[in-house]
């Protein structure tokens, strides 16, 4: 939906010149102007809510396990092993496999909820992210049309919003790196205490390491 809104802005600027001609130059700037700042506040909130309950499905769904957390060059062959079987872990701590509950006691349950607990903060982390890279290019756009136009024309306004998102970004992705040692101990400790677990516990340490090179790759590109 967000992607809408921004297009539709974009789809607005093509038509600020013959709007320029057809009203003085002044109010045309107001009114015009105007129009992109509702369209830009539209987008907010609509990005905002979405993300808001993409957090609030994250508490309350299951957690997927075959198709969460892919890191490093091996990914497409540890997700083709997990997806040998569907499995989720509840809001309640059980283990589903094919839908049906795994047999846990009391200590697999903590770890089961412990692990669940971390990925949905990797998950809400990453939300967080999502909603700083939204608002920087919204931020990046909000102005009069004149300065949105030269923007697009000299090129200034896509190296803005890549400035910002480096600067903003960047440090949130670096974060979630720095995450993985803890959700790999989580991942053993599990494979260790409960079989049914072992296809999910797919982190190595080479991923761990691979996440921070590949983020600073990526931004040493913008």
């Amino acid at each position: 939906m967000q992607t809408k809104r921004i297009l539709s802005v974009a789809a607005l600027s093509l038509l600020l010149p013959l709007a320029a001609q057809a009203q003085p130059p002044r109010s045309a700037d107001t009114g015009i102007t105007a129009e992109i700042r509702r369209e830009l506040g539209d987008a907010r909130r609509e990005v905002r809510a979405e993300l808001a309950k993409a957090k609030q499905d994250l508490d309350t769904g299951d957690l997927q396990l075959q198709d969460s957390l892919q890191f490093g060059k091996q990914a497409k062959a540890k997700r083709t092993a997990a997806e040998k079987a569907a499995a989720a872990i509840t809001p309640q701590g059980d283990l589903l496999i094919d839908g049906k509950p795994q047999e846990i006691d009391a200590g697999q349950r903590r770890q089961l909820l412990a692990y669940r607990g971390l990925v949905v903060e990797i998950a809400k982390v990453g939300i967080d992210i999502g909603q700083k890279s939204a608002d920087a290019a919204l931020d990046a756009v909000d102005g009069s049309w004149v300065s949105l136009m030269f923007g697009a024309m000299t090129g200034s306004l896509e190296r803005r919003i890549e400035r910002t998102v480096r600067e903003q970004v960047e440090p949130g992705v670096r974060g979630i790196c720095r995450m993985l040692p803890r959700v790999m101990d989580s991942q053993q400790r599990l494979a260790a205490s409960l079989p049914q677990f072992r296809p999910y516990a797919t982190l190595e340490r080479d991923d761990v390491a691979d996440c921070e090179n590949n983020v600073r790759r990526e931004f040493a590109s913008l």
